[in-house]
This record gives C-alpha cells, structure tokens and sequence, in this order.
C-alpha cells in the first residue's frame, strides 16, 4: 500500500476566522492511495467561485496537476473520497464524473442545505456519490471512519500498513498539534471526541491533516534516525 501526498494549493483564511489578529495561508492538501492495483483519490482540492475567491483568495492548483506529480491521471483513480464537501475539499470532484465518490449520508444531507458547499460539486452530471452510514472498510484494511465536528459528516481515512497504521485526518483538526493536545487530553481524562478512541483503536504510527504539512506520530515512537 502506497500513500502520497498531493499539493492542490493554498488559501488565506481571513483574521475574522483565525482566532488572532491576522489572516493566515493555509495549505489545501489531498492524499492519493494504492493499494492492490486501485487508487483512491482522498479530497480533490479547491473549488471556485466569486464570493470563495473574494473572501478566501485561493491560489488552486489543478487536480491534473497534482496527480500527473504523482505519475497519474484522472483515469487511473477507482474511488474518490472527500473528508468533507466544503469548496475546499471538493473542487475537482466534477473532473471524476461515474467514478464511485464515498460521503457519509450525513455530509451529503448537510450539502443539500443553502451555504454548505458550492452546489456544482455535488449535482453535476455523472456524479455517483455513495452514502455511508458511519464506520466502512471499503477496502481490506482501508478504512473510513465518521470523525463528525468540523462537519456532521466528516470522515478520516485509516490505512492498514504493514509499516503502521496510516490516518488522513482530513480537516477533524485543523492542525497536528490539535490532534496532539486531544490525544495527550484523553491521556489526562479530559473532554474528547468519541472518534478519537476509534482512531487510537488502530494504534496510528502516523496522522496526515489536510491543511498542515506537520504529520503527528505517536511520542513514544520517534528517533533521530526515523527508526523504531
């Protein structure tokens, strides 16, 4: 199983939305995964439109682009799945027309709502999204796991490798050191997502993010040397 990350750009995200007194760049990243002759596309980058262009400033790049990165093309990817169907997320899910797209029901029912996403992203012709309800292995040892909080239906990707379990986490935190403090918050009996005890049920040696190019990895599980 071969796991690859890919570049689909970057927007700003305003100061309104950072918490802080400053916008902020923010990196779009997908995630395409091989396993046993198929590809799996996770998340297709940014989609456009006048109200996202003027308030976000997004700088896409291509989903041709990105894949041809990693020696692909549209053709050669089986399955898509998106973390969530926010414009960010989603963009170049109409280049992927009868391929098979797997959304949780509930992401779907929320992008039916005025204001969740950018309509064209979900209805354009040929589109197949399939509704999962919850937790599905679509593949041996590959999962995908509701991680519900930034959307109702957000989803992680868990991949069963014989080198370590693999997660994309996708936007179920915006950052990796999130993702540290609710692990090290479960460790000390704080507050947590019921999604984080399914995760670490996988024992991940690795956690990638869709908008931070930091990877979490276990902090017992680290040498100098990259060895365990």
């Amino acid at each position: 199983m071969r796991i690859r990350r890919l570049d689909l750009g970057y927007f700003i995200r305003p100061a309104a939305e950072t918490g802080g007194p400053r916008p902020r760049a923010e990196a779009v990243l997908g995630y395409v995964v091989e396993h046993d002759g198929q590809v799996l596309l996770f998340d297709t980058g940014i989609g456009r439109h006048p109200w996202t262009d003027d308030h976000y400033r997004p700088r896409p790049r291509p989903i041709e682009q990105a894949l041809a990165d990693a020696g692909l093309t549209t053709g050669d990817v089986d399955v898509v799945a998106n973390c969530h169907l926010h414009f960010d997320h989603s963009g170049g899910n109409p280049r992927f027309a009868r391929v098979p797209i797997m959304t949780q029901a509930a992401e779907l029912d929320l992008a039916g709502q005025p204001g969740h996403t950018l309509p064209g992203l979900v209805d354009f012709t040929g589109a197949d999204y399939r509704r999962l309800d919850g937790d599905t292995e679509i593949w041996p040892g590959v999962w995908l796991i509701a991680t519900p909080g930034h959307t109702a239906g957000h989803q992680s990707l868990v991949a069963l490798r014989p080198d370590g379990t693999v997660v994309l986490a996708g936007q179920a935190h915006d950052f990796a050191s999130e993702f540290s403090t609710g692990v090290l918050g479960r460790t000390a009996g704080l507050e947590h997502p019921a999604w984080l005890e399914r995760i670490l049920s996988f024992d991940p040696r690795r956690v990638l993010f869709a908008h931070d190019a930091a990877v979490w990895e276990p902090a017992t599980d680290w040498s100098p040397t990259g060895q365990r």
